[in-house]
């Protein structure tokens, strides 16, 4: 519910309008808490007390004027907008006015009390979007390139591509493993990408319904369906010149597919049951868990969309893959974690950390992090302990939703070393079995061995067990996921 003020010397009118503003609903719930006042005194006097959202404030009261009281109502009601109504049509006071900081400048008489509806809900919707603007630069100044954690070759490579990228402001399609830090890297990309601070809006497409994802998006037109009280700007348009990141594009509709498509081709959009043209000026960064190429074969992703979101691409890697991370990447999150719950964990044993090493991380970082914050909440000291930490063979958590891994073979004791095979050979056994297991299905391989697919692909080729429909010595056909 939002708060209103109305500071105006005409009892009559004063009623009238506070009766019908607490009539007005939204959702089944009164939209508005009306405050009065008659002067200019009790008008300040007000405004501390209810904090308003808006002000609805009479220029001439019988102390003061409201051009005299607007500085000190701004600073007693922090970001309310004030809106000053008067019976003269002054176009001078109408630009002191509109100096001094009045979000409008409206005549009186009304017609109708319902010709404040619109400049009231313009207020707030302004308001909102300042707020919202504020929280994000405050959110995008915290994220810099010294949160991208690591020194391994593969993120060596990702920090230089990243910087080849904020000298553009082209597409940018992101692709990696759920945990892997996806959002993060687009907030670097943007953060690097201006020289000063523009809004990052943020949407995850597989969170909402495509009924709604359309709207979010677009924006809508007030009466554009069932509930649409009041216009409503779509993410495009509150990022003005910043950045729209797209997470999880690959779970979005085909219907939805085919509309992005064209506001990335022709840069224009119009908000849902509207028909005015919103130029888009916002850059746009994608990202996906998906194998779009894969998506595309299968029909459940447009090739045309998939072309024009892959100007730019870039591979984040799995935890597993950059494993001499980890010890930079605990004492990080232990920094952040420790902060958050009110903990000073700081000594991670060498056993300990050669166990958080060896774990499979299938949820990658976000699972590290949600991992090692119960292990904090739960160290009575300053040790991290290991008792707090999964077992290698145990099944992973929540998180990542998928089975445990199981054993593929056991190596036997010898004595002679020649009986030992070399780690390629180890490995083309290994890979060799599970997909046996798996009757040659790549995607449950994959989740078995705790890979990604283009690391599978690589394997395959590099020891030859990629050869289409020819069957292999361990009892199996390679052949893609039906």
């Amino acid at each position: 519910m939002e708060t209103l003020l109305i500071v105006d010397d005409d009892v009559s009118l004063l009623e009238t309008l506070k009766m019908h503003f607490e009539e007005i609903e939204h959702d089944g719930q009164p939209r508005y808490q009306v405050a009065t006042a008659t002067s200019a005194a009790a008008g300040l006097r007000a405004a501390q007390e209810a904090m308003p959202s808006v002000v609805i404030l009479d220029m001439m009261l019988p102390d003061r004027t409201g051009l005299e009281i607007i500085e000190e109502m701004k600073r007693l009601c922090g970001d309310a907008r004030i809106i000053l109504v008067t019976a003269y049509h002054d176009m001078e006071t109408t630009i002191r006015a509109m100096k001094a900081g009045a979000f409008d400048y409206i005549h009186k008489p009304f017609p109708d009390p319902a010709a404040l509806d619109l400049v009231v809900e313009r207020a707030l919707e302004y308001r909102q979007l300042s707020r919202r603007a504020d929280e994000l630069n405050r959110e995008n100044a915290a994220v810099r390139l010294g949160d991208i954690v690591g020194t391994s070759p593969l993120m060596q490579q990702l920090v230089k591509e990243i910087g080849k990228v904020t000298g553009s402001h082209a597409t940018v399609l992101i692709s990696g493993e759920s945990g892997t830090g996806k959002e993060l890297i687009a907030r670097v990309i943007h953060n690097y990408s201006y020289d000063e601070s523009r809004p990052f809006i943020g949407i995850n497409c597989s969170a909402i319904v495509d009924t709604l994802l359309e709207s979010e998006l677009f924006g809508h037109e007030k009466g554009a369906f069932t509930g649409a009280v009041a216009t409503k700007p779509g993410k495009f348009e509150l990022a003005e010149e910043g950045t729209v990141f797209l997470d999880e594009i690959g779970d979005m509709s085909l219907m939805l597919q085919a509309k992005l498509l064209r506001v990335l081709q022709e840069r224009e959009f119009e908000r849902v049951g509207g028909v005015k043209r919103i130029r888009l000026r916002a850059r746009v960064i994608a990202a996906t868990h998906r194998n779009l190429a894969e998506e595309v074969e299968h029909g459940r992703f447009r090739e045309d969309l998939y072309q024009r979101l892959k100007v730019i691409t870039l591979q984040i890697p799995p935890l597993r893959e950059r494993r001499e991370d980890i010890s930079l990447l605990v004492k990080h999150l232990l920094e952040r974690i420790n902060e958050k719950v009110h903990k000073r964990v700081t000594r991670v044993p060498p056993e300990v950390m050669e166990r958080l090493t060896r774990l499979p991380w299938r949820g990658n970082v976000r699972e590290l992090e949600n991992v090692l914050t119960r292990a904090v909440v739960l160290a009575p000291g300053d040790v991290l302990r290991g008792d707090d930490l999964p077992t290698l063979d145990a099944p992973p958590g929540p998180e990542t939703g998928r089975p445990s891994a199981t054993p593929m073979f056991t190596a036997p004791a010898v004595d002679d070393a020649s009986l030992i095979p070399t780690l390629d050979e180890a490995e083309r056994l290994l890979i060799a079995r599970a997909m046996a297991v798996t009757k040659g299905h790549k995607g449950r391989t994959c989740q078995i061995l705790g890979i990604s697919r283009p690391t599978l692909e690589r394997k395959l080729q590099k020891y030859n067990l990629s050869q289409g429909q020819s069957t292999l010595g361990h009892g199996f056909t390679v052949k893609d996921d039906p």
